[in-house]
């Protein structure tokens, strides 16, 4: 029985390539792929943009029937109001306070977490996957459940009204996630630096200070940065802790703004937020390459 023959594919017949995409389908996806990104830049950043613009209006159009972005009254009276102060308090000591508070965090987590962070993983001692669980475990521990029993012990020790409730935590490596963080940089450094350091009969506070901290760069600006806005945007620790208003930082001072048995200051309170924004961002933006080394530097072994 007689097989029926194949017939030959015709070479003039068109043969789909994906490889073969014409220029101007790549440069319609590329325009609609950026298109769709800066739509949604757009609405990420439009409450920044809200505020900066608000700053700017008189405090009859906030909050209020004109939603318009801009205001045809331009001013800088709520910048001018927000510098007075407000209580007899000058901005000026607000920004001060937010300023030792954040420096003291970032001081404080850095000595406290590096040097937590080299015991876990660089000596060996009993219990050390124990003890280090446990600090692991604290980071499941809702800050709500501690809240009371620490203020009590603050109280009785009549350390309220100051910035040691504050700061103590900073200094004794309280923060588990910035010694988690250090601890799996410290492991990605090569196991040989030590040993050889060892052999020229280096102790571990020289191991410590001149080869670990070093190395570390990427992982300390990072903690520092991430300590600084944590810090300084912090309201709920000073408002448990601080009663006194030439104590306040600035999350605490921008609560004052609003009176509820008054008209309140929305404006100048806005203009407030736009000042204490500025460090902020000055601070990530002169370290922010420091996070993209981290980040990349990670699971690099030596």
């Amino acid at each position: 029985m007689a097989t029926p023959t194949q017939s030959a594919p015709d070479a003039s017949a068109p043969v789909y390539n994906p490889k073969s995409e014409s220029a101007g389908a790549k440069r319609a996806k590329s325009l609609a792929f950026h298109a769709v990104a800066l739509l949604l830049t757009a609405v990420v950043l439009y409450p920044g943009l809200w505020m900066i613009a608000s700053s700017f209006k008189p405090n009859s159009e906030i909050g209020g029937a004109n939603t318009s972005l801009w205001s045809s009254n331009f001013s800088f009276d709520n910048f001018v109001t927000a510098m007075d102060g407000i209580g007899g308090v000058s901005t000026l000591q607000f920004f001060t306070n937010s300023l030792v508070l954040a420096l003291g965090a970032v001081v404080g987590t850095i000595l406290s977490a590096s040097v937590s962070a080299y015991a876990f993983a660089r000596i060996k001692f009993p219990g050390r996957g124990i003890f280090f669980g446990m600090m692991i475990a604290t980071l499941l521990l809702p800050f709500h459940v501690v809240i009371i029993p620490q203020y009590i012990i603050f109280q009785q020790l009549g350390l309220v009204d100051t910035y040691i409730p504050l700061l103590i935590g900073k200094f004794l490596a309280a923060d588990a996630f910035f010694v988690f963080l250090m601890v799996q940089f410290m492991r990605n450094l090569p196991a040989e630096l030590d040993e050889a350091a060892r052999i020229d009969g280096a102790g571990h506070v020289r191991i410590f200070t001149s080869i670990m901290l070093p190395l570390m760069k990427p992982a300390l600006i990072s903690t520092s940065i991430f300590s600084f806005i944590w810090s300084w945007n912090d309201f709920l620790g000073p408002l448990l802790y601080l009663n006194t208003p030439e104590k306040y930082p600035l999350p605490l001072a921008l609560r004052l703004f609003v009176d509820q048995t008054q008209s309140s200051d929305y404006g100048a309170m806005i203009a407030m937020s736009v000042l204490a924004l500025l460090p902020v961002l000055i601070f990530f933006l002169i370290f922010q390459r420091y996070i993209v080394e981290g980040v990349s530097t990670q699971g690099l072994k030596g």
